[in-house]
């Protein structure tokens, strides 16, 4: 039988701010929203007043009820949540990171393996139109051999709430890092389409969340002050990979410089460069036909709602039986960020293994 969006009963696990967030897209999509969960009654009282759904205390009450979830919940509580998902074969899509660590990370890409389910990690930046161009650009060889990707994803002042679970090494598994940090290693390996990693050589910093006088201006949560904060609020990194490819990683909640969230992918006949958050891309080539000259393409295009873009390709692949899970590239994601944290606690490059 043919199943259609519109049939995918979908229930969301954790009902803060990001769970709310995909709510939202979820009753723009036509898809039926039908219940939520979360361990705090604030939040349940709150989203069930305002979706008119079931809340639960407990997930698998709302796993009863529905085809799919999304999991929004802090880093720590991933696992539990999706391997029960995936052993009831509820598809699921996952925010990021994976988990909150790599043994954690694991425990649910084996599980997800051996599931019927489909599960999608949530790398929404994926889908962003300047990236698809890009992407596209790539795959039918206008940028010629790419093989060097220059990521940064730097705030100027954006710690997402000290004292908030994301500054709490034991629930978040990092700062920076693991929160941006995750978004731009996907992306540069997407666009290098995911090469075998090799070394990892990095260092992360904590340098402005532990300060009393820390500029606070605005992020999701409010600020509580360096109370423990034991997480890194920046990372530099450089990535290794197959066939002599490389990263050069930049991520930062806080620094002292001008926000920055440009990517440069360099390739043997042109380069690409595009902005994360907006809709600003160009390509750069240079050309020896006619005076030697080169040659600066600016691209127009529009912005779009990627987590939007993210649940339409999430549940147009559970109506077509796609199986396009994402979570072993996520697993090579969180294998990189385990590798930057090792590299700078030892003072050493890391070899990542399969």
């Amino acid at each position: 039988m043919t199943i259609k969006r519109q049939d995918v009963r979908t229930g969301i696990v954790g009902l803060g701010n990001i769970g709310q967030y995909h709510a939202e897209r979820l009753v723009d999509l036509g898809v039926p929203l039908v219940g939520g969960m979360d361990v705090a009654p604030q939040a349940r009282k709150r989203f069930g007043r305002r979706y008119d759904v079931d809340v639960f205390e407990d997930h698998q009450e709302l796993y009863d009820t529905v085809d799919a979830v999304i999991i929004t919940t802090p880093n720590k509580y991933h696992e539990e949540y999706a391997i029960d998902a995936f052993e009831r074969e509820l598809h699921v899509l996952l925010e990021k990171p994976l988990a909150h660590s790599i043994d954690s990370a694991q425990r649910i890409a084996d599980a997800a393996a051996e599931s019927d389910s489909l599960c999608m990690v949530g790398f929404n930046n994926r889908f962003a139109n300047t990236v698809r161009i890009v992407k596209n650009r790539v795959e039918r060889g206008d940028l010629g051999d790419v093989s060097h990707v220059e990521a940064n994803y730097v705030r100027r002042r954006g710690i997402p709430g000290r004292g908030s679970w994301f500054t709490r090494r034991q629930i978040a598994g990092g700062g920076a890092l693991i929160d941006l940090g995750v978004h731009a290693i996907d992306l540069a390996l997407y666009l290098l389409d995911y090469p075998d990693v090799r070394e990892v050589n990095g260092i992360t910093r904590s340098e402005f969340g532990s300060r009393e006088e820390y500029a606070y201006l605005e992020m999701w949560a409010e600020d509580a002050g360096p109370v423990g904060f034991d997480v890194d609020d920046s990372a530099s990194a450089f990535i290794r990979c197959a066939e002599g490819k490389t990263i050069n990683l930049e991520v930062a909640w806080a620094t002292n410089r001008p926000a920055n969230h440009e990517f440069v992918v360099r390739g043997t006949d042109s380069a690409a460069r595009f902005d994360l958050l907006e809709s600003d891309l160009s390509f750069h080539s240079a050309s020896n036909v006619g005076p030697d000259h080169l040659e600066d393409t600016s691209v127009e295009t529009r912005q779009n709602d990627t987590h939007s873009d993210e649940q339409k390709a999430f549940f147009d692949r559970i109506v077509t039986g796609r199986d396009e899970n994402s979570v072993e590239q996520a697993l090579v994601v969180q294998k990189v960020v385990d590798a930057i944290y090792s590299s700078s606690d030892d003072g050493r490059t890391v070899t990542v293994t399969d």
